[in-house]
């Protein structure tokens, strides 16, 4: 290939802000490294585990969390990102101290953390209510008054790297989020805490769980407490 009589070599990845692109777009060689990283971050919690306890706590959020979350909307819809939440629950299980077979679904709640899928959720919809003015409403494109009137529009689209993309899935899964919840888009510090103690109570696994429990109903002064959570 070449540019302005200059030659370009072809490259199989590059990183670029932190972040390994790969030129499949597969996002193999950035959860490769990053499964690294956190397996190290594994043997700090275990190491400190028998000298600070439950307080291992402090070293996820620091090392881990910050990892773990850093460019999430972008590598999360890879079918490798699996192994990530592999690593997410070893870490759980070291700072609870059980078995590698026991299951972390009341785990992640014990100990108020969110699974990488609704740790997802959680940074897609927050990249949503940053940047709606990039999104339109279903009452901007026709002016049929439905149910659906407020969600936001979801472009047609058959090519399935655009659905993965992160304007296609903010979309989506904010249109599957409790009405109520919608509501608060316009005030991002009173959206976010709604949908994290939405997460929080629910702790989804996947996106089918999240798609599936759609018309949950939203409880207010459940979810908008004072209480502080975590990031």
């Amino acid at each position: 290939m070449c540019l302005d009589n200059n030659r370009i070599s072809n490259s199989l990845y590059t990183k670029f802000l932190g972040l390994i692109v790969d030129n499949t777009l597969s996002w193999k060689p950035h959860i490769d490294h990053l499964i690294n990283k956190l397996s190290t971050a594994c043997y700090v919690i275990r190491s400190v585990k028998p000298y600070m306890n439950r307080n291992a706590i402090m070293i996820y959020h620091s090392l881990f969390h910050a990892v773990l979350t850093y460019g999430i909307i972008f590598w999360r819809n890879s079918s490798h990102s699996i192994q990530v939440f592999r690593v997410q629950k070893k870490a759980i299980r070291i700072i609870i101290g059980c078995g590698n077979r026991e299951s972390c679904g009341n785990l992640f709640k014990e100990l108020n953390i969110l699974p990488l899928m609704s740790q997802y959720i959680l940074c897609l919809l927050t990249f949503v209510s940053n940047n709606k003015e990039q999104y339109f409403t279903n009452s901007h494109i026709h002016n049929i008054n439905t149910r659906h009137t407020s969600n936001l529009h979801l472009p047609r689209t058959h090519l399935n790297i655009y659905q993965k993309g992160v304007h296609y899935s903010g979309i989506k899964i904010f249109n599957s989020l409790p009405q109520d919840i919608k509501t608060y888009i316009d005030n991002l510090r009173t959206f976010k805490k709604a949908v994290k103690k939405f997460l929080y109570t629910n702790s989804f696994y996947s996106l089918n769980d999240y798609y599936d429990n759609n018309n949950i109903k939203f409880q207010p002064c459940r979810y908008l407490s004072h209480t502080t959570v975590l990031c």
